[in-house]
C-alpha cells in the first residue's frame, strides 16, 4: 500500500543524518531483510475464496462472525453453504454455565439461510431445563434440513430429561422426517420414546450407522428391536442393559444384518437392591458373535458388589469391561474363566484382598488382553511381576497406581519398574498420585 502524503514530524532526527541511515532505520520496521511488512501491503479483500474460507475454518463462530463484517468479499464466504456444513449450537443460561451461549439473532440467521445446508449438527446445553427447551425449539424449526449426524450433548443432567415428553418427541420428529438421510445420532439421557424411534425407522432405516440411546428411560426392548429389524446398516449401537435381550442379539445376528462393530452396554444401579438383573443366554452371544466375529462389545458397570449375581457365569464374549465401582475378587474370577475375548479392563475399585490370582487367571485365559488399569485394589509386586510376564509385549497400555502394588520379600517398588520394563520391551513405572 502507498504511503503518499506521510509526513515527518521535523526534529525527529540529528541533523546530518545519512540517507544510508535512514534507509537503515525503515528496514528495522520492516521484515528485518530491507523489506516492507507484508501486512501493511497486502490486501486482505482480495484474498481467493477458498483461501478466506480455510480461514474461518479455523475461527470460532463469534471471530467468524465479526471477520464477516470487514468487508463484502468476507461476508459472502461467511455464507458459503460448506461452512455451515459443521455447527455446534451451544445453549446456556450465562449466570449458572461456563458455555459461552450462541447468539440469538445468529442462530434465526442460521435457521433462515442455512438450515438446508446443515449436516453435522450437535446441540451442547448445561443442566438447566431452559436450555433443553430451546434446542427443541430449535429442531422444531429445521424444516428443510438434510442432517447426517445429530448429537444432543448435556454437560450435566437432567437437562433434557426435565422437557416433556411431547415436546422433545415433537421437535426431533421434525429432523426424522426431513432429513431422511440420517447415519449417526447421539440421543444420551433424553426422553426419547418408541413412537419416536418408529419415526426414525420409517424415514432413515437404509441410512442409519450408527444409534447412541443410553439412559432413555421411555424407549422399551420393543422400540429398539424395531430398529435392529429393519435398519440393516446399523453398525455401532450403545444403549442400556434393561433393553438388551436374546431377541435383539438374535435380530442383529440374522442374515439381512450387516456386521455390528461396536455394541456398547451400560449397565446402572441407581437404587442398590431394587434392581434385578436378567441373564443374556450363551447362545445368544454365540450368535451374535457369529454373524459378526470382529464386534467389539463395551459394557460400562455401575453397580453395588451384591447386583453382580447375573453376570459372566457362561462365557461372555465382551472385549471392553470398565467397572466404576467396587468389584469382587469372586466376580474378577469369573472374567478370568468366561472372557476369553476380552481386550480391555479396568477396575476402579476393589478393597484390601489382593488380586494376585484373578490377574494370573485372567492373563492365562485371555490371550487378546491388551490394555489394563487399576485403581483403588492391591496387588503384590510377585503377582504382578507375573501377571505381566504372562501377557508379555501385548500389554500396550498398562496404568497401575504406585499404591496399589505391595511390596514383598522378592521385589522392591525400584526394582518392580526394571522387571516389568523388561517383560514389556519398554520402559515402564508406575502412576503417581498426584499432589496438590
Amino acid at each position: 500500500m502507498k504511503r503518499a502524503g506521510q509526513k515527518v514530524v521535523a526534529g525527529t532526527e540529528a541533523p546530518g543524518t545519512s540517507q544510508t541511515n535512514k534507509k537503515q532505520k525503515t528496514s528495522l520496521h520492516g521484515s528485518g531483510f530491507g523489506e516492507s511488512d507484508p501486512c501493511t501491503s497486502m490486501d486482505w479483500g482480495s484474498l481467493p475464496h477458498h483461501v478466506i474460507l480455510r480461514v474461518f475454518q479455523f475461527l470460532t463462530l463469534v471471530d467468524r462472525a465479526r471477520a464477516s463484517s470487514v468487508c463484502r468479499r468476507w461476508n459472502e464466504v461467511f455464507h458459503i453453504p460448506d461452512l455451515w456444513r459443521r455447527f455446534e449450537f451451544e445453549l446456556s443460561q450465562p449466570a449458572t454455565s461456563y458455555l459461552k451461549s450462541t447468539h440469538p439473532d445468529l442462530i434465526q440467521q442460521i435457521i433462515k439461510r442455512h438450515a438446508d445446508h446443515l449436516q453435522y449438527v450437535s446441540f451442547k446445553v448445561d443442566s438447566s431445563t431452559e436450555s433443553a427447551e430451546a434446542a427443541c425449539d430449535i429442531l422444531s424449526q429445521l424444516v428443510n434440513c438434510s442432517i447426517k449426524t445429530l448429537g444432543l450433548i448435556s454437560t450435566a443432567k437432567p437437562s433434557f430429561m426435565n422437557v416433556s415428553k411431547a415436546h422433545f418427541a415433537s421437535a426431533l420428529t421434525v429432523v426424522f422426517v426431513n432429513s431422511k438421510s440420517l447415519s449417526s445420532i447421539k440421543i444420551d439421557d433424553t426422553p426419547l420414546d418408541d413412537p419416536s424411534l418408529k419415526v426414525l425407522v420409517a424415514n432413515n432405516s437404509d441410512t442409519l450407522k450408527l444409534l447412541k440411546m443410553s439412559s432413555c428411560p421411555h424407549v422399551s426392548p420393543a422400540g429398539i428391536l424395531c430398529v435392529a429389524d429393519q435398519c440393516h446398516g446399523l453398525k455401532e449401537l450403545a444403549l442400556n442393559y434393561y433393553i438388551l435381550s436374546d431377541e435383539l442379539l438374535l435380530a442383529l445376528s440374522s442374515e439381512k444384518h450387516v456386521d455390528l462393530e461396536h455394541l456398547r452396554i451400560d449397565v446402572v444401579s441407581e437404587n442398590p437392591g431394587q434392581v434385578q438383573f436378567h441373564t443374556i443366554k450363551k447362545q445368544s452371544w454365540d450368535a451374535l458373535v457369529k454373524h459378526s466375529p470382529k464386534v467389539n462389545i463395551v459394557m460400562y458397570f455401575f453397580l453395588y458388589e451384591d447386583e453382580f449375581d447375573a453376570f459372566f457365569r457362561e462365557e461372555t464374549p465382551v472385549t471392553h469391561l470398565y467397572f466404576g465401582r467396587a468389584v469382587s475378587k469372586a466376580m474378577l474370577g469369573r472374567i478370568g474363566m468366561n472372557c476369553p475375548r476380552l481386550i480391555e479392563l479396568v477396575v476402579c475399585a476393589n478393597g484390601l484382598q489382593p488380586l494376585d490370582d484373578e490377574l494370573i487367571q485372567i492373563a492365562e485365559r485371555c490371550k487378546n488382553l491388551t490394555a489394563m488399569g487399576l485403581g483403588e485394589c492391591e496387588v503384590t509386586c510377585r503377582g504382578f511381576i507375573e501377571f505381566v510376564k504372562m501377557c508379555g509385549g501385548r500389554l500396550t497400555q498398562l496404568s497401575i497406581m504406585e499404591e496399589v502394588l505391595i511390596p514383598d520379600s522378592d521385589y522392591s517398588l525400584d526394582r518392580l519398574h526394571l522387571e516389568v520394563s523388561k517383560h514389556l520391551g519398554r520402559m515402564w513405572f508406575p502412576d503417581m498420585m498426584p499432589t496438590w
